[in-house]
Order: C-alpha cells, then structure tokens, then sequence
C-alpha cells in the first residue's frame, strides 16, 4: 500500500500495515461507499500523525504551534486565519491552500513576514479549512492542526473546531448518489465523520480548568470515531506558566516555575485520566527562541540593560508599564520588542543568565531562553506519549473508524463481515496491543469500573513504552522486572477468574497477557545475552 501524502506516508508500523492490510481486503466484500471510506482510512495511514493543538480561545494555541513547528508561521493576533482550522503538514514546496466548502481549493503564497496572510481575501464563510505545506522536517512524522478556540467570538469558529474534534457531523457534502472525479461513490456525513479528525490531542491550559476544558476533552470522544481522549492520545500543557503569581500555589517558595509545575500536577490530577500529563511551558518565549526570532541586537539590549543598577532594574521589571516607559540609555521602541518576545520573565531570565556570564554568546543566550520555555519537556513527552506509540494509536483510531463505517453501512451482513475480520486480526499475538489500547480506553472513560488501585495499574500499563515505567519499577535489573511481569502476570489471571465482574475479567485477561508478553520478552532477551 502506497501513501499519497507529499512526505511519501510510509506507515507507521506493524499494526498500521496490519490494518491496512484488512481494509484492502475486504474492499471487494463491502458496499462501494464503505469500500471508499476504507481508501480514506488506508490514506490516513499512510499519513504521519494527526496531532490537534485544541484549547479555549486565547490560551496561546498559536504561538506554541509555531514554537513546535520552529517557524513562526500561524498568526496569534486575532484576524480571519485564527477563525480557521489550519493544518501544518510536510511539503515539497512552501504553500497554503485554501479549502472551500464545496472541495476547490485556492493557492496563496505565505506573507513577507513568512506567516499565513493575516486576510485571505476570500469570504471566509464559505472555507472550509487551511493546509499549509512546510519544508520542515518535525512535519514528517507528525501533522500539527492549530484550531480556533473553544469559545470563540463566533459560532462558526466553534463549529469548526467541534467538526475537527468529531463532535459535529461534518456540513458539506455531495448529495447522495453523486460519484466524486474518479467515478467512486463520495461519503456522506457520516461515513466522512468516521474518518475525520484527529487522532492525538495536544490541549492547552491556562491557570485554571474549568468545566468547558473538561467537556472539550470529552468531545474528542468523536475525533477518532468516538474513541475516547486518554492517556494513550492526549496530554495537556499549562501555557503562559511565567503569569502564575508564585504566592498563589502553596509550596512553590515564591519560584514562578515551581509554582507552575505544582499547579500543572494539580491540573493533571484533575483532567485525569482524561490527558496522560500536563507540564508547564512558556508559549511567547519558546517561540522566540526556537523560530529565530531572538537576534544578535536583541541580545545587544539585554546585555545593555543587564549595566543596570539592581535598584533601577528591580522598579522596571515590576510591570510592562514601568518597564517600556522608564528613562534609560536602551530605547523605548527597543524595550517594547523585547517584551513582546519574551515578556519580562524571558528578559529577567536573560539578564540573569548575562550577569551570571558575560561573555555569554547570542546563540548560548537563545538555548537558554529555550530552557527556561520548558518547550522541550514538552516535546520529550510528545516523543513518549505520541511519537513511540504512533503505530498502535493510528492502527487503533483505524480499526474504529473501520467499525464506524461498517455501521453506517446500515448492512447487517456487511457488519458482521467487517466485525468477523476484525476479531481475527485482533486474536493475532502481534495486535495485542490493539486489545490493550481498548482495554486502557475503557478504563479511562469510566465503561468499565475498575477498583482505583486497579484503574491506575491498567492506565501504567497501557499508556507507557519504557518497561520500568510499566511495571512501576524505573531503573531496576532486568531480572526484577521480570519477576515482578511474572508476578503481576498471575495475580490478573486470578482476578479474571475470582472475583472480577463480566467487563473487568475482559480487561484483566488483556492485562494479564501484557505482562506475560513483558514476561517473556524480558526472558528472551536475557537468554540471548
């Protein structure tokens, strides 16, 4: 199976070929119009990742976009494009397309500055969504949708979000019976809904979660035909971290980032198990620091400001006021673009790291601006939740989008064909975790209650790649975390048999099995040492 994204769309692994695989096969057993939802699910594939950057409006969903993609090219000030849904995928060549309502699309050039144009010039009532195509290398493993927020100004806004999240049908499409260019049936809404949206959520806080940031979460539901968003294919990021007043968060001893990363665990219990983490970050200062734009004569400035007595530049950095109105040698204009790029946490940063070091170069200032943004914990952790596991989220979103089309069919002979191939896939050893990823997602929405200790056993297990995170035991011998795979191995083959309701001996069965295949793999890998 070949991919038809520009980035060539090799598939993400095992499971996704797996997956694939059955979708071909049972095209010639299926409907016409099932047959070309299944196309839609081979092509999607063969795609990297879809990742939606989701949030409430203004909570800085853009600018840390730009800081993942390291180019400052999704607009943050509140115009047409922030209104729109915008995907950031790999291309050949740097371009946006606007995509209409009705399918057409239209080309536009990125503005002088290099971002999407601020106006399109188009009515933007009658767009659908943005693709923009970008010669970076991050895009290749991973699509990064940047979505209008949740609360938007207007109605539209919102419902375009909603429809990328699944929790709207989609509202354009071809009348029944109408055959697209190549002469297959077109979808219909819901067949379309089956397959759209994204299959990974990256979701934006601020200092507080309100109720909408839980009903949001919980209308990711629909984004990969309603599989649930958990710890497997969400995780959270507390944005705007230097604005927490340190006085706020008991134990943070008057530390701005500790107190964020007090406040992001807070968070994180709360939105539990909804998001496998929240950590903390600095949107603004990322950005600037990862797209370019912290230069050479903004580092001049800092240096500059860093002669000040400590008295003076105490009084300047108590609010943006005082600090761009205040008389000194560094101009006021100057001042001003600082603190747009890096608000006064980034300039107190920088000064400090200047004093600590005054031959600090430029480039050494900007990797340590970088550090104090947080932006790579939170990247680690997309490699850990997201990237590590890209295979068996895309296979599992896949197999539901699968199930989905088949019910829509409205054929009960094609369902039952479709749900025959997939029970015989998933008995496979190899699909397993396909079965473990379904075990997790019901854990985790509450359809199957789980004793607490129980639940977060079953959430360890099915949202970690490294073994010691598995088992509980980071850092310990092999032979210990075999032992203890053996152990837990047994122990849920007991409570599947004694004890456990109907629904939770189905997920102590799938548990039991992992620790067994932990089990031995960790023999088989001792044995040919």
């Amino acid at each position: 199976m070949t991919a038809v994204s520009e980035q060539g769309g090799r598939l993400a692994g095992p499971l996704s070929t797996s997956v694939g695989n059955l979708c071909h096969r049972l095209q010639s057993q299926v409907s016409a119009r099932t047959a070309a939802g299944f196309a839609e699910v081979m092509r999607r594939l063969a795609a990297p990742l879809q990742v939606a950057v989701a949030g409430r409006i203004k909570s800085g969903k853009s600018t840390l976009v730009n800081a993942l993609i390291g180019r400052r090219v999704a607009p943050t000030d509140v115009g047409e494009c922030t209104r729109l849904v915008t995907r950031f995928q790999y291309g050949t060549v740097d371009r946006v397309e606007v995509v209409f309502n009705d399918g057409h699309k239209q080309v536009l050039p990125f503005g002088p500055d290099g971002m999407i144009p601020a106006e399109l010039g188009v009515d933007i009532e009658r767009v659908s969504h943005l693709e923009a195509y970008l010669t970076n290398a991050v895009l290749q493993s991973m699509t990064v949708i940047d979505t209008p927020g949740l609360g938007s100004l207007d109605a539209a806004s919102v419902s375009r979000t909603e429809e990328l999240l699944g929790a709207a049908r989609g509202r354009h499409s071809k009348e029944d019976g109408d055959a697209d260019e190549d002469g297959t049936d077109e979808l219909d809404d819901t067949s379309r809904n089956a397959v759209a949206g994204a299959e990974a959520v990256l979701y934006v806080v601020t200092q507080g979660v309100r109720a909408d940031d839980q009903q949001a979460l919980a209308a990711f539901t629909a984004a990969t035909a309603s599989r649930e968003a958990g710890p497997v294919n969400a995780i959270a990021v507390l944005n705007k971290a230097d604005t927490i007043t340190p006085e706020s968060v008991e134990g943070s001893d008057g530390e701005v980032w500790k107190a964020a990363t007090l406040l992001a665990e807070r968070q994180a219990a709360t939105l539990k198990p909804r998001v496998a983490d929240v950590l903390p970050v600095i949107g603004l200062l990322a950005e600037s620091a990862e797209s370019g734009g912290f230069t050479s004569s903004d580092a001049d400035a800092l240096r500059q400001l860093s002669e000040l007595d400590d008295a003076t530049l105490e009084t300047m950095l108590i609010s943006a006021d005082i600090f761009t109105s205040w008389e000194c040698d560094v101009p006021s204009g100057i001042r001003l673009r600082l603190l747009e790029k890096l608000d006064l946490y980034g300039i107190r940063s920088a000064i400090d790291a200047i004093r600590a070091d005054p031959q600090i170069t430029a480039g050494a200032l900007r990797r340590t601006l970088l550090d104090r943004s947080g932006l790579e914990a939170v990247r680690a952790r997309l490699a850990t939740v997201f990237a590590a596991r890209a295979d068996g989220i895309k296979a599992a979103a896949a197999l539901a989008s699968v199930t989905a089309l088949a019910h829509a069919s409205g054929d009960p002979a094609e369902r039952q064909r479709v749900h025959d191939a997939i029970e015989v896939l998933l008995a496979k050893p190899e699909a397993h975790q396909l079965r473990l990823l379904e075990a997790l997602t019901l854990v985790a929405s509450g359809a199957v209650d789980m004793p607490e200790d129980l639940a977060d056993e079953v959430l360890r297990v099915g949202s970690n790649a490294d073994v010691g995170a598995i088992l509980g035991m980071p850092g310990r011998p092999r032979e210990e975390l075999a032992a203890q795979a053996l152990e837990r191995a047994g122990w849920w083959r007991s409570f599947a048999s004694f004890g456990a309701t109907p629904a939770q001996s189905r997920v102590a069965h799938v548990v039991h099995r992992a620790y067994f295949l932990l089990w031995q793999s960790l023999r088989d890998t001792a044995a040919a040492q």
